[in-house]
């Protein structure tokens, strides 16, 4: 998988995509930016409700468990020295016929095994890879 994102010309704002499907990445205004897009703060908390939405279907379809509506609301705080996300946790408001046992477990199962959250609790690394400097 690969992700781009490249600054729009003389701002703080960016392109961000991933094949045909786009987005635009901004600092808020109080930051500098122009307020016009996502942060990456927002970004990273939206990758985690994405992640977990995303396997809460797949495992939902495997189980046989229909799903009308999902909601994921997540929270978390940013401090320290380097900042960094801190007491992260979400919500989930999830909408099926089926009854209420299976549904919960279905949400506890995922938790357990969603890739976004796994890989933030199992610490992966990120690493930077290349640096190219060029002269404007």
């Amino acid at each position: 998988m690969q992700v781009h994102l490249k600054t729009i010309h003389e701002t703080s704002a960016a392109a961000g995509w991933a094949g045909p499907r786009s987005l635009v990445i901004d600092r808020t205004p109080r930051a500098g930016g122009l307020g016009i897009g996502f942060s990456g703060e927002e970004l990273f908390m939206m990758s985690i409700a994405a992640g977990v939405c995303n396997s809460l279907y797949r495992e939902a379809a495997e189980r046989g468990i229909p799903v009308a509506h999902v909601e994921i609301v997540v929270n978390g705080d940013w401090g320290g020295e380097p900042v960094q996300a801190r007491n992260i946790r979400y919500d989930i408001t999830l909408e099926s016929t089926a009854p209420r046992e299976e549904v919960e477990a279905l949400i506890r199962s995922v938790d357990q095994t969603a890739d976004i959250p796994q890989s933030l609790r199992a610490g992966t690394p990120v690493k930077l890879n290349s640096i190219d400097v060029r002269k404007g």
